[in-house]
């Protein structure tokens, strides 16, 4: 069965599905996303939120607020509301006024953290994909510009921490390498 379809399944019959996508950086997590978003569109509305949007900038990106910000916006899915957030703006460093998505019938969380044990009974399908750490830094460097290697290597060692305190890829539902 292919991923999308079986996606689909799990989500039937499911209020307000919820599916997850984590894994290292450069994995590919917001093309599967887009991908996803795009295959179920004739079934189902879809809302793409991506962790980059919700971390405090690099140092606090995987705290304690993450969860709370991703409980709050899983609540808000749940009970079948428009999501209102606020995006961190990374030029600015600072967070943006909320701002609000409408309702939709399934929502896809992307990126690292996005799989965390806060939110996970709430999640319908939990996806890993994985990759070694220098392919993914490289894949990174390529996309956003070796301006942020510093960064990238310190988010490295960031990532593994949270992903072995959270047992994100054993809990995954579904595990893709790339």
């Amino acid at each position: 069965m292919e991923l999308t379809a079986a996606l689909l399944d799990l989500c039937k019959g499911v209020v307000q599905p919820i599916i997850a996508i984590d894994g290292p950086a450069g994995a590919g997590k917001t093309t599967l996303a887009q991908n996803l978003a795009l295959a179920c569109a004739s079934t189902l509305s879809t809302t793409v939120i991506h962790m980059d949007d919700l971390y405090d900038g690099w140092e606090n990106a995987l705290d304690e607020e993450l969860s709370t910000v991703l409980a709050n916006i899983v609540s808000q899915h749940k009970s079948s509301k428009s999501i209102s957030f606020s995006r961190y703006d990374w030029h600015e460093q600072k967070f943006a006024q909320p701002h609000e998505l409408p309702h939709s019938d399934l929502l896809i969380l992307e990126g690292v953290g996005s799989g965390q044990s806060a939110i996970r009974s709430s999640l319908s399908a939990l996806i890993w994909i994985d990759i070694s750490a220098p392919e993914g830094l490289s894949r990174v460097i390529n996309r956003d510009g070796d301006s942020i290697r510093n960064q990238m290597e310190k988010w490295l060692t960031l990532q593994e921490q949270h992903f072995r305190v959270e047992g994100t890829q054993n809990a995954s539902d579904f595990v893709l390498t790339t």
